[in-house]
């Protein structure tokens, strides 16, 4: 044996050994817990193994059914990790326990290397976390600035109907640009004009890029931190090269809108915005530093860089569904027109009348969750649960995705109906509301979830009242239905599909134009 294979024999039976060794010692640490149930773990791996690359949720509630429990235990590596498959468990847990639960894991791969780390979602719990969630809670919890947005929802909903009736074969685009112009307005002062426009290019992209390339508490470099350290240089360093290109893409899209209004506030010419004001009271104490405007960038940012994507996942999955289910929205349009008639588009003020299609818009949220597992807390300090023992440090992934296929709750899950809230009581319909699931847990429930609720349901509301949705047909003349998939990743979007969107009328151009030019912001 030569001296080259020899050192790489010794250096691989060393790595054995210390592995092995790694294993003992976290099985005795293990050995005196009651753990709760969950699948066989094997050395070194646990069940990382076992985890399909795309929709996990999957799995995790196929583990659910099979271990007949609400939570599951496995190991991801070396690291603890809590299922929990039960939104009961998840409300007793996530929102009752909050202090413990309240944590992040390490985000490496999104935090550390893709720059996301000056955003509230990837933060862990502590100063500044409250620093930034008082941010956005003023923004969008405060009843009179939501009430001031309306206008702002009410155009935008407009803007909306008037680019689907002027080229419908572009709805996913009309539906971006209904999704960023609201948020943009808010954190930054832009008025998006245009279908074109940069900022919602960079947001997209930056997005984009993200949820492809990293899934947030599943890379290896999440799991194991010492590979951040790799050199560019040295083989396998690849993820790394490609984390840096994405960090670009996220530092452009923090850094142009915020140096955008700096410079405005400079001329004097700023318009009232989020930006603006979180600014101005960080200048009536002193010179903003550059931990100030990085955590002034990452409250806009995380605004326009993760809740559009939401939002857009929420309306493309409800086209989708009234494409397939054109007896659902022939209804929500006949409880629409009895209400609101044919002369005006709805108001807010309607939406306490319309009990249909608010069990619409419960449906789409259920049927297409847009965040199917959230993104995972960690537990900072060993727990107990139902008799079992849960290590202090494991990451806690809260299945949304399985949490609304609970047939117990929602007989045959898979099926769009919204009929089954109308079949509730009052107060069951209520408990199990998916916005309950959909919009997280605890303190790290989403602080906008009103502005974003109210934002879907005007823009749902405006399309029944205006336009019909159908199948389109090939040029044979047959009908051509979209397949009902999504794509698997962080934000579950419907697979591309094409539609036919049309005005219910005539006189529906001429509301939206009218209406439209008598919203005044």
């Amino acid at each position: 044996m030569n001296s080259s294979l020899h050192v790489t024999a010794c250096a691989s039976a060393v790595l054995f050994v210390i592995s092995i060794a790694m294993f003992l010692r976290w099985m005795k640490a293990e050995s005196h817990l009651r753990l709760p149930p969950g699948p066989n773990r094997i050395p070194l791996l646990g069940n990382v193994h076992q985890l399909p690359m795309q929709s996990q949720e999957r799995k995790f509630t196929q583990w659910g059914a099979e271990y007949a429990g609400d939570i599951v235990f496995a190991k991801l590596f070396k690291t603890p990790t809590l299922v929990i498959n039960s939104l009961q468990v998840a409300q007793e847990l996530l929102d009752k326990r909050s202090s413990k639960y309240s944590y992040r894991p390490d985000f490496i791969l999104l935090s550390d290397l893709m720059g996301w780390d000056c955003v509230i979602t990837h933060m862990t719990y502590g100063d500044r976390f409250r620093k930034h969630r008082r941010w956005i809670s003023n923004a969008f919890q405060d009843k009179h600035s939501l009430g001031s947005y309306r206008p702002l929802q009410r155009r935008e909903a407009y803007m909306l109907l008037s680019g689907l009736l002027q080229s419908p074969e572009l709805f996913r685009s009309h539906i971006k640009r209904f999704a960023a112009a609201m948020i943009l307005q808010i954190a930054y002062g832009h008025s998006v004009t245009s279908l074109d426009d940069k900022f919602i290019h960079l947001a997209e992209r930056a997005g984009k890029e993200t949820v492809e390339y990293g899934s947030a508490g599943v890379m290896l470099v999440d799991l194991f931190p010492f590979l951040k350290h790799i050199p560019l240089w040295m083989p396998g360093s690849g993820f790394k090269s490609r984390a840096f290109e994405i960090r670009d893409l996220v530092r452009k899209m923090l850094d142009t809108p915020f140096e955008m209004v700096k410079d405005a506030m400079k001329s004097g010419t700023a318009s009232p915005c989020l930006t603006a004001t979180l600014l101005e009271e960080v200048l009536s104490k002193r010179a903003p530093t550059a931990e100030d405007e990085d955590d002034i960038k990452g409250t806009a940012g995380v605004l326009y860089g993760a809740a559009t994507d939401t939002t857009v996942a929420v309306l493309s999955t409800f086209i989708l569904a009234m494409v397939l289910h054109p007896e659902v929205y022939e209804k929500a349009q006949a409880e629409v027109d009895r209400v609101v008639g044919q002369d005006r588009l709805p108001e807010f003020e309607d939406r306490e009348s319309l009990p249909y299609l608010e069990c619409v818009v419960k449906e789409v949220f259920r049927w297409n969750c847009p965040v199917p597992l959230g993104l995972p807390h960690k537990l900072i300090s060993n727990d107990q649960y139902q008799g079992f023992d849960i290590p202090g440090g494991s990451m806690v992934i809260p299945n949304i995705w399985g949490m609304t296929r609970n047939d117990s709750f929602y007989p045959e899950p898979e099926m769009f109906r919204p009929e089954r809230f109308e079949q509730m009581d009052r107060e069951t319909a209520e408990a199990r509301d998916p916005r309950k699931m959909v919009f997280g847990f605890g303190r790290r429930i989403c602080p906008g979830q009103d502005f974003a609720d109210a934002s879907i349901w005007i823009a749902i509301a405006s399309i029944v009242a205006t336009l019909d949705i159908g199948v389109t047909t090939d040029e044979a003349g047959k009908q051509a239905p979209p397949t009902g998939s999504f794509v698997p990743g962080l934000v579950s979007h419907p697979e591309e599909f094409s539609c036919k969107i049309t005005p219910r009328s005539e006189q529906v151009k001429t509301v939206v134009f009218e209406m439209g030019a008598n919203v005044v912001l």
